[in-house]
């Protein structure tokens, strides 16, 4: 017996319903700005740059950065969150406000200052209703900032849009997050360069790095801050300024740049007893690989002192080429770190830890860095400083309200799942009734998140 199905029946297709909401998830997001003080906060930070009737600058600032979490790419999508019912978006800005408020923001040089001002004083209220890391309170956990550059590509003539160094057009900004220690990061700076910008520029990744420490919660006495990045911030310069600001580093550093330290590495490969059997992230030890540290061996030139280079060997993967600096088939990676400890194994595993940020950067392009849609140098600045608002908000959403897989979940998951969830809007007795469908998996999930929210103390006036 054939069953029948669905395909080549004619669907009677209307545009006539009424009371429904699709994007009932993107909802929560909204409510939670408001909850979280994070809508008050951006008020103040930008409210002054002009002066609207109706669409408070912070206002706009938050819806945006709703948009780009639910999906958004351009400053046209906003329509997304004005269409049908008030209940859960209110008011919304048109397309032309919205470009007028970019407009005005990036015309107040302090305007960035302000709003990652905002948001860090936001943060430790939100830290404090129980959104703080993993091990914040551990005087011995370090906390990691982690930093790195990325490419974000041009499809046209942009200002200060320049070649990178992979052919591409466009621009690479640098970004830092602070690693939560549950396979999340929150952002804590920025920095949008052209796309010619070196990764290694000394001055950039400092900037960045002083961003981070500046709204980055008050560190418990004693509890180490870490600057963790690639090659590229293994610079004399860099590593200086991080001492200087009383930040330890853990940084790879690029062998083939540093002749001695090929060369002791050369030599200790064939020191059996010099070497510890790796682990991976789980604590199990991965076959093969093996750590070691080298001895009084300087990077060379004028480096700080009490820096320490941790090596990591590994067979060389199934069809890897070989290069100069492999031996015996064995791939070498080094680091180079201040932090003191015997551990040489959970310093390696701590700073491979570092390729989380690659997520968080994919997070970052998934709610709106893969585009930035304005012709000019800043108000693209601006866009790129409200996507860090968006993740920010999913950030302390997931970790506040959500539970389980959720609570981990990226960015089209929780769009798949949960931002656009459609609903039914109805109003009884001066209550507005969001009635989620019955059977989608993630409803109660989503009942439960807006439970929570109410359940958090409402924001200082």
């Amino acid at each position: 017996m054939v069953q029948a199905s669905s395909n080549g029946r004619r669907l009677v297709v209307t545009a006539d319903g009424r009371g429904l909401e699709g994007r009932a998830g993107a909802g929560l997001l909204r409510a939670a700005a408001d909850r979280f003080g994070l809508t008050a906060g951006l008020r103040r930070a930008v409210d002054r740059v002009r002066s609207w009737e109706v669409h408070a600058p912070g206002a706009v600032v938050r819806d945006l950065a709703v948009m780009l979490a639910d999906g958004g790419t351009c400053v046209s999508d906003i329509a997304t969150l004005r269409r049908g019912h008030d209940a859960l978006f209110a008011t919304v800005a048109s397309q032309p406000t919205a470009w007028r408020t970019l407009e005005a923001i990036a015309g107040d040089d302090l305007a960035v200052h302000r709003m990652f001002d905002a948001v860090a004083t936001v943060r430790r209220r939100v830290w404090r209703l129980g959104a703080t890391p993993d091990g914040w309170d551990d005087p011995t956990t370090p906390v990691y900032v982690d930093i790195d550059a990325t490419l974000v590509t041009a499809h046209s003539e942009k200002d200060r849009a320049a070649g990178t160094y992979k052919g591409g057009f466009g621009f690479a900004p640098i970004v830092a997050f602070v690693d939560r220690g549950d396979g999340r990061g929150e952002p804590l700076g920025l920095l949008l360069r052209p796309g010619n910008a070196a990764a290694n520029t000394i001055v950039d990744n400092a900037d960045v790095l002083e961003q981070a420490l500046q709204w980055l919660p008050a560190v418990p006495d004693g509890k180490p801050v870490v600057a963790r990045g690639d090659s590229a911030m293994a610079t004399c310069g860099f590593v200086s300024y991080a001492r200087s600001a009383g930040v330890a580093v853990s940084v790879s550093l690029p062998i083939g740049d540093h002749p001695k330290v090929q060369a002791a590495i050369h030599d200790l490969h064939h020191d059996a007893d010099a070497w510890t059997p790796a682990t991976r992230p789980d604590g199990t030890i991965r076959d093969g690989a093996h750590v070691a540290e080298l001895a009084d061996v300087p990077p060379g030139g004028h480096w700080p002192d009490r820096l320490r280079i941790i090596v990591r060997r590994e067979p060389l993967h199934p069809g890897a080429q070989q290069t100069f600096a492999d031996i015996d088939g064995h791939r070498f990676t080094a680091v180079l770190t201040d932090l003191p400890g015997t551990d040489i194994v959970a310093l390696e595993a701590a700073h491979r830890a570092r390729a989380h940020i690659e997520d968080r950067i994919r997070d970052a392009k998934d709610t709106g860095l893969r585009n930035l849609p304005c012709g000019d140098f800043d108000r693209n600045h601006i866009w790129a400083v409200i996507v860090l608002v968006a993740l920010t908000l999913v950030c302390w959403t997931q970790t506040l309200l959500l539970t389980g897989d959720l609570a981990l979940a990226r960015p089209p998951t929780l769009r798949y799942r949960l931002w656009h969830v459609a609903a039914r809007i109805a109003r009884h007795g001066r209550r507005t009734h969001i009635r989620l469908a019955a059977d989608w998996p993630w409803a109660t999930a989503l009942r439960d998140a807006f439970h929570r929210l109410w359940a958090l103390p409402a924001p200082a006036s």
